[in-house]
């Protein structure tokens, strides 16, 4: 990192009681970027401790701050935005790490994006860590009007080539998104109404308004969550149940909206509900019911 020079790239990551994880991913963006010059930025989501300074101390060069309150996914990403001087954010996963040729990959997202002026970002090749060589992101295609419901292409299969051409895609994997700094000027930062799933989903939307999205598998980055992590946490249960009704609501219009509402709260959820109760997962049941709640009060107060 040349303090001297304007950065090309911002590289910005979300810690939240993880600085192992993300100190090794530090680890391989200093190693493993020689030629351009680029910024780090890491903001602390109200971590249990300081986490930032743990992480300053290793990586001094490191800017962001530790953050009294947790923002979430969006809200945190978002302060990162506003420190960065590059002409290109890389929000990417601190649970991630960047291969050794890194340098030739980011650079040829840099020259993709200079010489196409319509691209509103480029998500890489996402792989499990464990094992090698598994897909966890090629693309995806656009969510269904009314369920909401959409495929990630080459989830959980052997990366053996089949996904190595450069397409134009609806949505970014939030686990790695590489902007534009002039896409985000024209567009605005993340919606932060989500907190957790979604936000990238709904400001893909926003983005491809007007610019165009790519996967670009001539970059890739390794993404440490175990590829065998199902849907069992309540945490997450909540939040996804929350927030695809939520986006149903922002991200359809008239009786498109209505009909994907009544899908979701009338048939989706309570046969899935049923489906958790007779396998007696009650805490995720419970979370199912609270994502619910929550997502039906939000709507009240924004129609307000």
């Amino acid at each position: 990192m040349n303090s001297m020079s304007h950065p090309r790239v911002s590289f910005i990551t979300v810690n939240f009681n993880g600085a192992r994880d993300t100190i090794n991913l530090l680890r391989t963006i200093f190693d493993h970027i020689r030629s351009f010059c680029f910024e780090v930025i890491v903001i602390d989501n109200a971590s249990n401790e300081n986490e930032f300074q743990v992480i300053k101390q290793q990586y001094p060069l490191v800017k962001g701050e530790y953050l009294s309150e947790n923002l979430g996914f969006a809200g945190g990403n978002n302060r990162g935005l506003e420190m960065a001087i590059g002409d290109y954010l890389y929000f990417i996963n601190n649970d991630t790490l960047l291969p050794t040729d890194a340098d030739a990959q980011i650079r040829s997202m840099i020259s993709f994006c200079d010489a196409n002026p319509k691209v509103g970002g480029l998500s890489p090749k996402i792989l499990y860590h464990t094992p090698r060589n598994l897909i966890q992101f090629a693309g995806s295609t656009s969510l269904t009007p009314i369920t909401i419901r959409n495929k990630q292409i080459g989830y959980r299969e052997m990366d053996l080539g089949q996904y190595d051409q450069i397409v134009q895609i609806p949505y970014f994997h939030g686990a790695a998104m590489f902007v534009p700094k002039t896409v985000i000027d024209y567009v605005g930062k993340m919606p932060t109404c989500y907190f957790l799933y979604y936000e990238e989903l709904d400001w893909s939307n926003s983005i491809t308004q007007y610019f165009q999205l790519f996967y670009f598998p001539k970059a890739q980055v390794v993404h440490l969550e175990s590829s065998s992590t199902g849907m069992d946490s309540p945490l997450k249960m909540f939040y996804i149940t929350r927030n695809r009704v939520i986006f149903a609501y922002r991200q359809r219009k008239s009786s498109l909206r209505v009909l994907s509402l009544s899908y979701l709260i009338l048939m989706a959820f309570p046969i899935h509900l049923c489906l958790l109760l007779f396998k007696l997962k009650f805490k995720q049941s419970m979370a199912m019911m609270k994502g619910i709640w929550s997502a039906c009060r939000w709507i009240m107060i924004e129609s307000r």
